[in-house]
C-alpha cells in the first residue's frame, strides 16, 4: 500500500491550503466531536503550530456544544450548520443552530468569584481567548457564530490587534 507524503509543517506555512468546507450535522456529541476535528484539520492545513491549532479546535467544539446543549437542545432534528474557510489570510469557522437565541453579553462572567467552581459557563470565554474575534448574530430561528483567527503572512508573525474600543461612557 502506498501512503502520500506529509507535507513538513514549514512547507504549510510558506503555501497554505485555502478553501472552504460546509457541514449540515444533528444535534449530538458526535457532531461536536466531528466540528472539532474539522477545525482541527482546517488549522494544520493553514500551517497553525500545535498551541494554535489547539486553541482553534478548542473554540470550535466549545461553539458546537453551545449550539448543541444550549442553542438546540440535544434536540437531533435539529441541525447545526458548520462552516470551516481559509482565506489566506484568515481561519473562518461559523456555525448556527435552531435554537432560541440568546444575548452572549447578559451572561454571568465567568470569572466573578460566585462563579468560579460553577462547572459550566466558559466555553465563550474560551473563544474569546483563543481566537482573534468572536461574533454572535441573531437568527429565525437559532443564534450565528463565527470564529476568526487571523493567519500570519508566510514567514512573519501574527499581526497585532489593533486596541478595542471602551464601551464605558
Amino acid at each position: 500500500m502506498k501512503t502520500k507524503p506529509v507535507s513538513k509543517p514549514q512547507e504549510l506555512v510558506s503555501h497554505p491550503q485555502t478553501g472552504r468546507l460546509s457541514l449540515r450535522l444533528s444535534s449530538t456529541l458526535e457532531s461536536v466531536a466531528e466540528i472539532e476535528a474539522a477545525a482541527l484539520k482546517l488549522a494544520f492545513a493553514a500551517g497553525l503550530d500545535e498551541d494554535e491549532r489547539f486553541g482553534v479546535a478548542l473554540a470550535a467544539r466549545e461553539a458546537a456544544v453551545n449550539a448543541v446543549v444550549h442553542g438546540n437542545q440535544f434536540d437531533p432534528t435539529r441541525q447545526i450548520a458548520a462552516g470551516f474557510e481559509n482565506t489566506g489570510a484568515l481561519l473562518l469557522i461559523t456555525l448556527a443552530d435552531q435554537g432560541k437565541g440568546f444575548n452572549p453579553d447578559l451572561l454571568p462572567d465567568p470569572l466573578a468569584a460566585e462563579n468560579l467552581l460553577r462547572g459550566s459557563g466558559r466555553g465563550i470565554l474560551l473563544m474569546r481567548s483563543f481566537m482573534d474575534e468572536v461574533h454572535f448574530r441573531q437568527l429565525q430561528p437559532g443564534t450565528g457564530l463565527t470564529l476568526v483567527k487571523r493567519l500570519a503572512p508566510a514567514g512573519g508573525k501574527h499581526k497585532a490587534l489593533p486596541p478595542r474600543a471602551s464601551s464605558a461612557g
